[in-house]
């Protein structure tokens, strides 16, 4: 019953943001919708931990180890930035009309990433990841510049043909599942029956799902789209964008994992060691040239999916713990440093990287939230990003995988200093002496600040038994 609620709470949200509603009911509608959902699915979780596999509708909604987690992940973030959105959007915003339009657009949005692990039939996430595209190009161009147009185009076009691509890979893997005589297509019943599959038609899937989905993922050099698309939408949508969108369709990516892992003819793992690899390293030197915060922060998710995909191929359980550990962390940081940045891009009015210098002493909170996002994404000590990536470095050493993990190793590092590089400027320069007087920020932008921080910190330092558990049971693939 809670699983239904959590997608159908969402879609009331819509229905009220479309109606003739104020501008000021339309955002609490919908905080009091995320609000709700984050509630419902922590105790989705705790069901799933207790031992019990959630099913609101059998072979259509279910919740497993894997699917809770990517839950958690869109709920929690899903109700920070609506927290954020509130006084964000109204300071951005020109209409009452704009202001409704936006949260309707957001509220399906959040329905469309709610659905993807909900759903255990692969042609109905396949349908609701394309949901994503569909129901987040609107908030892409919500600011109605040439930019932020421009950014739109090229989002639409590049992932509709990628869907086109990974739509033929699950065309192919239905096929080959009905030559075995299955009747229940479901992930579990791919995992089943893997071992009397043709596997060169398994090859095949895989190789067009991920491609196709590699362009939604933003793996190099299927990438060009998400700089723009993450640096010209609203901050707020850039934290879901980044944080939790990559992450839904990177979920569904690997809930192959288990089907090609049963099929020992099949080299997937290289095949995703090469790709984790050659998109964190050409993320990490993209960082060391760019010129606007916004896009800092989304070549770092570019980085962020190829760490995560460099620990599946690496295909042990520790290193699917971290690959876990990684998207928890990333999902919760990079929705907080995409805070930090709306929040400077409010009182300075520019992205321009260049154009900013010494936020901490004309805005000491913008100053400190942006110094915070920029050591936390970039793994420095003790923050949660660190852990994760240690994690899986340790799970690379103990298998004996010394180039692999040295040239992880080697692109984190450089990752880590073009960050800081442009962060310490920003933060530490000399003020322009030109540079406007930066207006207050919005008490909810404060708010949520304050909740993104607690938990990225509070994760460094202490990670609790049922978060563990969760990992492991989402590492184990159940």
């Amino acid at each position: 019953m809670s699983l239904m609620v959590i997608l159908l709470l969402p879609m009331l949200a819509v229905a009220v943001s479309w109606a003739r509603a104020t501008s000021t009911l339309a955002p609490l509608i919908t905080l009091a919708s995320s609000g709700v959902t984050l509630v419902l699915t922590l105790q989705v979780c705790a069901q799933v931990l207790s031992g019990n596999r959630v099913v609101a509708v059998p072979g259509w909604v279910a919740v497993d180890g894997l699917s809770a987690l990517i839950l958690l992940l869109v709920a929690t973030v899903g109700f920070t930035a609506t927290v954020f959105s509130w006084g964000y959007i109204r300071a951005v915003a020109h209409t009452s009309q704009q202001i409704r339009v936006y949260y309707a657009n957001y509220n399906l949005f959040l329905f469309s990433m709610l659905a993807v692990p909900s759903l255990i039939q692969p042609n109905l996430v396949w349908t609701a990841v394309e949901l994503t595209t569909l129901f987040s190009v609107l908030l892409v161009s919500f600011e109605n510049t040439g930019a932020a147009l421009e950014a739109a185009w090229k989002y639409v076009v590049l992932t509709i043909m990628g869907a086109a691509i990974a739509l033929l890979g699950f065309l192919v893997l239905s096929w080959d599942y009905r030559k075995t005589g299955g009747q229940l297509y479901t992930w579990a019943g791919l995992t089943a029956a893997a071992t009397s599959m043709n596997h060169h038609l398994l090859k095949i899937s895989f190789l067009l799902i991920l491609v196709g989905f590699g362009v939604k993922v933003g793996l190099v050099p299927l990438h060009t789209w998400l700089p723009d698309a993450h640096s010209q939408a609203p901050s707020p949508v850039c934290a879901l964008l980044s944080g939790v969108e990559t992450t839904v369709v990177l979920y569904a990516i690997l809930r192959l994992a288990p089907i090609m892992k049963a099929a020992p003819v099949l080299d997937a793992a290289n095949g995703a060691l090469a790709m984790g690899l050659l998109s964190t390293g050409v993320a990490s030197f993209m960082l060391l040239r760019v010129r606007d915060y916004k896009r800092l922060f989304a070549f770092s998710t570019v980085e962020h999916m190829g760490i995560i995909l460099t620990a599946v191929g690496l295909s042990s359980p520790d290193a699917y713990y971290g690959a876990m550990y990684q998207m928890l962390n990333h999902a919760l940081t990079k929705s907080f440093c995409f805070y930090a940045a709306g929040a400077a891009l409010l009182l300075t009015g520019t992205r321009e990287i260049s154009a900013v210098r010494g936020l901490i002493r004309t805005s000491p909170l913008a100053g400190a939230a942006l110094l915070l996002g920029g050591l936390a994404i970039a793994g420095a000590p003790p923050l949660s990003v660190f852990l994760s990536e240690f994690s899986i470095f340790r799970a690379g050493l103990n298998q004996g995988r010394y180039v692999v993990i040295g040239l992880l190793a080697c692109f984190v590092c450089i990752s880590f200093f073009g960050i800081l590089f442009h962060i310490n400027r920003m933060v530490f320069g000399k003020p322009r002496e030109d540079s406007p007087q930066p207006a207050t920020l919005p008490a909810t932008c404060i708010l949520a600040l304050a909740l993104a921080s607690v938990l990225i910190i509070f994760l460094g330092v202490y990670l609790p038994a049922p978060v563990h558990a969760l990992l492991r049971l989402a590492a184990s693939g159940s």
